[in-house]
């Protein structure tokens, strides 16, 4: 089953799931509970931490929940807040990060790199836990829109449209999707 937040990010070939860790949680255990899927694979956009350029593809099995808070030592959880899913092998094992808040300190994102986490998307680490939960197999393929920094959301208005044309031209060179 291949899913997705929704509303600017819907595709034809992915279920939504609703944008943010909540609704995308809530949606996708109550699918996973009444018909439960072979595996999940989420596809959508991220910002980059810095490593990764605009229109990259990057694949990961690998959610966290670190808060800028965590950063600055202002926080702790007693919590899990990294989850590896042993289910699918990539090339690339970036670390995703997931908050209902997008990054627009770029200084500060750079301090997420030195955890091994190089991208954020909203709903990520909500599926990877999910996933877990019901032992899904699950991946990820995101394409970055705009790097975590003051003009982040101005990018991610600017690339979004191409960005996700590039995303469905890899799903289909990958043979996830079928070509229109």
């Amino acid at each position: 089953m291949i899913v997705c937040a929704g509303k600017n990010e819907a595709f034809d070939f992915a279920i939504p799931i609703g944008i943010g860790l909540i609704n995308s949680a809530i949606n996708l255990t109550r699918m996973c509970l009444f018909d439960k899927p072979d595996y999940l694979i989420f596809v959508g956009s991220a910002g980059s931490y810095g490593n990764y350029n605009i229109f990259d593809i990057v694949e990961s099995s690998s959610g966290a929940n670190l808060e800028l808070s965590f950063l600055e030592e202002k926080s702790y959880t007693p919590l899990d807040n990294v989850i590896k899913t042993q289910n699918f092998t990539f090339k690339d094992e970036t670390i995703v990060n997931s908050s209902n808040y997008i990054t627009t300190d770029f200084k500060i994102s750079k301090e997420f790199e030195q955890y091994n986490i190089g991208i954020e998307n909203m709903e990520f680490f909500s599926v990877c836990s999910v996933a877990q939960e019901f032992d899904i197999p699950m991946a990820g393929i995101f394409v970055i829109t705009n790097y975590t920094n003051q003009d982040a959301h101005k990018d991610f208005l600017n690339n979004h449209q191409e960005a996700i044309e590039k995303l469905i031209n890899y799903l289909e060179e990958k043979k996830l999707i079928v070509k229109k």
